[in-house]
């Protein structure tokens, strides 16, 4: 079993040390106060064994961690609340119950994603340590709203991983290459807003198109990937994406889906449960929320708007608070 001296030489993201202590209660506070709150317990006559390290690199919306614990501990945050996190064990293994199902995580075999709204208890056993993605919860869910043509709501996740899977292997790959490039940057460097806006956007949909979750019928029901809808209605959508800056011409989109323009309005209320035109607002105000969360400080969101195919700012304002759940200055503030 490793010591505390053998685990700091061996931990990732050494510079950016946030907790590193042989005591039970300073490891549960300390800790608490960057995660959540938690009850934090050595098991199996473990104690003597006991350590906690925790390494941390934020950036905008998200985290990425490395945490580690000697001997084995129990861990009980109940719901996060503000944050999912995504647990990939480096080394030991560990027991997550959750009010959905229990998950044993181990390494290259099994990950554990948790979503704030389900209470969860945790043991890692035999030193456990972890690489941890913590994403903002409204960042996951703004995400999964313009995924799924739908106003911001909870989202919760299948809390089982395969590592071993297309996704799992996905994952691990763009967590430890940020890892890399936290640690080649250094504490007092920070992630470019770009870098940062492209490593969200492309883990947000990974994990939202990849892992199942309480809304991934309706993205792709919504994205036109459902088996039971018709091609015609896949052309229509795939073209209001490309073009969605562009003047609606209802004459031109069947043309290009194939259809009447009837049949087409029609097919659109079947299947997407949407008209055309609120198909095509959706559309736009998902592409605004992620021009918003990439934009450099001194672009406007008005200019950004207007690139997007909205004349009426006001009416825009309002369709985004709805869908999203706050107001585009509110987001271009956030994470900008």
């Amino acid at each position: 079993m490793a010591t505390h001296a053998e685990a700091l030489s061996k931990a990732r993201l050494g510079g950016f040390s946030r907790v590193a202590t042989a005591r039970v209660d300073d490891a549960a506070d300390a800790i608490g106060r960057i995660f959540c709150p938690h009850d934090l317990k050595p098991v199996d006559r473990s104690e003597a064994h006991f350590y906690a390290l925790h390494n941390c690199a934020a950036f905008d919306g998200f985290s990425v961690n490395y945490v580690a614990y000697g001997g084995s501990v129990s861990i009980d945050p109940g719901c996060l609340d503000g944050f999912f996190l995504l647990q990939i064990p480096l080394t030991g293994s560990a027991s997550i119950r959750t009010a959905a199902r229990e998950v044993e995580a181990a390494p290259a075999r099994i990950a554990s994603l948790l979503s704030p709204t389900i209470p969860t208890q945790m043991t890692w056993h035999d030193s456990c340590a972890k690489l941890i993605l913590l994403l903002d919860r409204k960042l996951v869910e703004q995400r999964a709203a313009a995924l799924a043509g739908r106003s911001v709501h909870p989202i919760e996740f299948d809390p089982e991983v395969h590592l071993a899977g297309s996704l799992g292997e996905r994952l691990q790959a763009q967590i430890k290459q940020l890892v890399t490039l936290a640690e080649g940057l250094g504490p007092n460097r920070s992630l470019p807003a770009i870098a940062a806006a492209e490593w969200r956007e492309t883990c947000l949909d990974a994990l939202l198109d990849g892992q199942h979750h309480s809304l991934s019928s309706a993205i792709d029901v919504f994205k036109g990937r459902a088996e039971t809808q018709p091609a015609v209605l896949r052309r229509a959508r795939a073209y209001l994406e490309a073009r969605a800056a562009e003047p609606l011409d209802v004459v031109e989109l069947a043309e290009a889906a194939g259809s009447g323009i009837r049949a087409l309005q029609i097919g659109f209320r079947r299947h997407f449960g949407t008209t055309i035109t609120d198909m095509l607002l959706d559309i736009r105000l998902a592409q605004l929320n992620t021009r918003l969360k990439a934009a450099r400080p001194d672009e406007r969101i008005i200019d950004i708007a207007f690139d997007l195919g909205f004349t009426h700012l006001s009416r825009m304002a309002s369709a985004y608070r709805v869908k999203f759940g706050e107001s585009p200055k509110a987001t271009f503030r956030r994470l900008s």
